[in-house]
């Protein structure tokens, strides 16, 4: 396995919506959400939800359906296999939940590909009912810039101690909203962050380009995923192999890269 790391944000980054959105707005509770969202919470606001399209009558089965038509781009799928097939771990960091995640991964053939999930745990209860619960204590959280439910930069931290005793790795980092600029800050020299350009993770790192140790390369769409993802992968591989080379045999040769040239660093601003 290649000492590769690629970890994945969920919503508006694997699939192109916000499952939480989409389950509410799907299943006509969007009028209720909004009252209630400026009272509550994030993730007890959805809590409170499945509880209200339980009693609205709405099956687990019924939500499931809804998932399964969440919008995933055709070439992040393809992605996500390029990625696994070169050797790379794939994580996944979410502030969605378990439930709704592993529906949509199962649903596209892809809960194989990743190693780790970490997200809001959820479970369906006696009655049928899906309940949605806090990754962190909601009364412990660890500052002001991540939701009080889960900072993912904590997570970022530990994955990275767990993984160290297995030797050098290289992480590459994509999402998409605030909540990702936290575990981009984790991020370390030789690693490489990918934020949707024209989103919140991108806004922050646009206006904070010093406080990032990583490289940063931007996309947009599905298909500038894959190939900046893949592009990025293809050339720490490149990096790894040259340095498995002996010294007299780089003398001696000329190595053509085939993969097309990445796209410039995102530019610091003066």
């Amino acid at each position: 396995m290649a000492g590769i790391v690629v970890i994945f944000d969920f919503d508006k980054t694997i699939i192109d919506y916000d499952s939480d959105n989409w389950v509410v707005d799907e299943m006509g509770a969007t009028q209720l959400f909004d009252e209630l969202l400026p009272t509550m919470p994030w993730n007890p606001l959805m809590d409170r939800m499945m509880r209200e399209l339980h009693s609205r009558g709405k099956t687990i089965e019924d939500i499931v359906e809804c998932l399964k038509r969440a919008p995933l781009h055709p070439r992040i799928i393809t992605a996500i296999k390029s990625a696994h097939a070169l050797g790379c771990e794939l994580r996944i960091v979410s502030d969605a939940n378990i439930f709704f995640i592993e529906t949509i991964l199962k649903h596209h053939g892809l809960m194989d590909y990743f190693t780790e999930i970490n997200t809001n745990p959820s479970y369906v209860d006696e009655e049928g009912k899906l309940r949605i619960f806090p990754y962190h204590d909601l009364t412990s959280s660890p500052h002001s810039s991540c939701p009080p439910n889960m900072c993912k930069g904590l997570v970022i931290e530990r994955i990275q101690e767990t993984l160290a005793a297995e030797g050098k790795k290289r992480f590459i980092y994509l999402g998409d909203g605030k909540g990702d600029f936290c575990p981009t800050l984790k991020l370390r020299e030789g690693d490489y962050v990918m934020p949707r350009k024209n989103f919140p993770l991108w806004e922050l790192i646009s206006s904070n380009p010093l406080l990032v140790k990583a490289e940063i390369h931007e996309w947009s769409d599905g298909e500038d995923l894959e190939r900046v993802l893949l592009q990025l992968i293809n050339n720490i591989l490149d990096q790894e192999e040259a340095q498995m080379i002996p010294v007299d045999y780089k003398f001696h040769t000329i190595p053509i890269s085939t993969h097309e040239p990445l796209p410039k660093a995102l530019p610091v601003p003066n």
